[in-house]
């Protein structure tokens, strides 16, 4: 590692997600005179979106509040394009479902470490807890993790460093050892305790959460990554709305409400073509791939399925896709158990 310059020694990078834990960690070393500059990153499988959609609004906004609050700076670094690769084909595996831990772990820690070198800052803190989650935060797994992205030895986890061996700024008396905690496991009773001691409230999403460990949404991204390896930004998007049927080589989306048919019908502009209902109430629904006559078979399924005509007449509706928009007649078919058996979620 290349020495920091000697004006540097007291300042840190904070790894805050805005949650408790990352918080607490933040509020520690913040105690003990160092200079503190946060880096946040925004996912888009986040389960903390402010409005409730996986979007990672939530988390940036708390963050950004608990940076405020301290007087630390900010800056936040989206989760995109790179970090499809990594949801794609991870090197070191994933865990019970989609998630691909110990390789996100080093690519937030390799990014972070980046943004330290770049403001001359000489180690990187996290919130991060000896034992809490099962596949990254492990003692050996901490090790690989450090050890991939570059940071061996300058990762301060102050909430478990009493049971880790000794890091940089330990060794150098930055930060005194003795004023950190040597919490493990996945309780967080000590962490709720010390966040009612300091008077720190307000951290609705105190252990994070991530789509990618949801066993019925990793069904959908599994589905994505054997059917359509280049998948981008847009098609995770689409994965959190409506439900997903795979039948051969076709994929449909069924929006469940009203708020659902607009979000489709926004995702997909420009984009893939999506059948909204016309002559009754009914789901839009967004089907890809397959051959012409094969998508309508799979519409007219659907549509008889899930639309509340009142009356056993064809569907009328409106095909919108990039080329242009057309109406589009479709025939009432009422054997729904293929389409049915491949539903997703």
């Amino acid at each position: 590692m290349k020495a920091a310059p000697s004006h540097a020694r007291r300042k840190a990078v904070v790894l805050l997600s805005g949650g408790l834990d990352s918080t607490l960690a933040a509020r520690m070393v913040s105690d003990q005179g160092i200079e503190l500059h946060a880096i946040h990153f925004t996912s888009p499988f986040c389960t903390c979106g402010g409005s409730g959609k996986g979007n990672g609004a939530g988390c940036r906004s708390q963050a950004r509040i608990v940076a405020d609050r301290m007087g630390i700076p900010i800056k936040t670094v989206s989760k995109g394009e790179e970090y499809l690769e990594i949801v794609r084909s991870p090197r070191h595996g994933r865990g019970s479902a989609m998630n691909p831990c110990i390789d996100c772990r080093i690519f937030t820690l390799s990014k972070a470490r980046a943004f330290m070198d770049e403001i001359g800052a000489s180690f990187l803190v996290t919130g991060e807890v000896l034992g809490q989650r099962p596949m990254s935060q492990r003692d050996d797994a901490l090790r690989s993790i450090e050890k991939h992205s570059g940071c061996s030895g300058i990762v301060l986890r102050p909430l478990s460093a009493r049971h880790l061996p000794p890091t940089v700024p330990e060794k150098e008396g930055w930060v005194d050892r003795e004023k950190l905690l040597a919490i493990t496991g996945r309780s967080r009773k000590e962490q709720m305790r010390l966040a009612e001691e300091w008077a720190i409230g307000d951290y609705p999403c105190p252990a994070g959460g991530c789509l990618l460990t949801d066993r019925t949404f990793a069904v959908k991204v599994r589905d994505l990554v054997e059917h359509s390896p280049a998948f981008g930004m847009d098609d995770v998007h689409l994965l959190k709305v409506g439900r997903h049927f795979r039948v051969g080589p076709i994929k449909a989306v069924v929006a469940k409400s009203e708020e659902e048919n607009r979000r489709l019908e926004a995702l997909c502009r420009g984009k893939n073509a999506v059948y909204i209902s016309d002559s009754h109430p009914g789901p839009s629904v967004v089907i890809l791939g397959g051959e012409p006559q094969e998508r309508m078979d799979v519409l007219s399924r659907i549509l008889t399925r899930y639309s509340k005509t009142g009356r056993p007449g064809p569907f009328e509706v409106r095909e919108v896709s990039p080329g242009g928009e057309r109406r589009v007649t479709v025939q009432v078919n009422e054997d729904f158990s293929e389409v049915g058996r491949g539903l997703l979620c």
